[in-house]
């Protein structure tokens, strides 16, 4: 882990500060999870944690014209949007003052962290996925998608935390980790998604369950949709498992806070499956004291992760291009 960058003064501290402030409402408002999740880092990956969190969802934000991810919903000039986030990120990562608070946190943790500027441009792409209206025909198109929206997340995150950028073994690890909990996501918001247009089933997978295109959330086929939601949870879990392998090379409280966020967010997608076609009738969360639990699982799970999560082989599964 790298050490907390000395502290600036002058109008420099205060900017610092109001950002990292600004960042923190961010998380506590968009992912009640990930906040809990962040407060066990130890206080510099906190802050850069946040940073980041804080341009990834401002980004998701305006992509889909919601606020801290709720209300997505159709955007009229998706281009437009898109074209602004390319905007901003480029002279975010080119360590320009933006005036924007969470294009300016990736400024900071860019320049505080030796941040691949490619992987920000990855979460960038995903957008512009989503942009397009782009639906996955198969499989390994929706690890792909996964990996733009989720998995490039998880290898930044693995950088912030001290992770070099060419330990590819480990970022490997962390880009499984964001996979899983993408997974995760898409199962559960699947009828939210359907409201929005969206869809992230795979066609093929459709096709196999006789579900007409466009039509995957009517009531009659919710029984062969919670099929392939638990096929999603099923994944979501193969992914967290070798995403959880990573943690060996992660200080010990960086460790047990992913612990903890792999805990509450496979529980989700667990949740899903279990609910089987009901899945959809309320929106599936993780109670807080749900959250300390697998916050209390997690330390001792972190205490004895060289023993719990040697590095198995990754056999099988999607691998993020280089």
């Amino acid at each position: 882990m790298s050490p907390p960058p000395p502290e600036p003064r002058g109008p420099a501290a205060t900017s610092r500060a109001a950002i990292v402030a600004t960042a923190g409402e961010s998380i506590a408002r968009g992912s009640k999870s990930f906040a809990m999740a962040s407060r066990l880092f130890d206080p510099a990956t906190r802050e850069r944690a946040w940073l980041l969190y804080a341009w990834c969802r401002a980004c998701d934000d305006l992509a889909d014209g919601q606020d801290h991810g709720h209300g997505m919903h159709r955007v009229s000039d998706p281009e437009a949007r898109l074209a602004a986030i390319r905007v901003r990120t480029a002279a975010a990562l080119a360590g320009q003052v933006v005036g924007d608070p969470a294009f300016d946190a990736l400024r900071i943790v860019a320049a505080e962290t030796r941040l691949p500027h490619r992987l920000a441009h990855d979460l960038v792409e995903g957008f512009a996925l989503d942009a397009a209206g782009w639906r996955p025909r198969h499989e390994d198109d929706l690890y792909r998608y996964c990996y733009h929206v989720a998995g490039a997340v998880g290898c930044m995150m693995a950088v912030v935390m001290g992770v070099a950028p060419d330990d590819e073994a480990t970022l490997d690890r962390a880009c499984d980790l964001g996979i899983a909990f993408q997974l995760g996501n898409i199962a559960r918001d699947l009828n939210d998604d359907d409201a929005a247009g969206r869809c992230y089933l795979p066609e093929d997978w459709l096709a196999e369950m006789d579900i007409p295109p466009g039509e995957q959330m009517r009531p009659r086929y919710r029984p062969r949709i919670a099929v392939l939601a638990r096929r999603l949870a099923d994944r979501a879990a193969a992914y967290g498992d070798s995403g959880r392998a990573g943690t060996p090379a992660l200080p010990f409280r960086s460790a047990w806070a992913v612990l903890a966020a792999a805990g509450i967010y496979g529980a989700i997608a667990g949740e899903v499956a279990a609910r089987g076609e009901h899945a959809w009738d309320r929106r599936v969360s993780t109670p807080a004291t749900t959250k300390l639990g697998w916050i209390a699982r997690a330390f001792s799970q972190a205490l004895r992760r060289r023993a719990l999560y040697p590095p198995v082989p990754r056999d099988g599964l999607w691998t993020r291009p280089r």
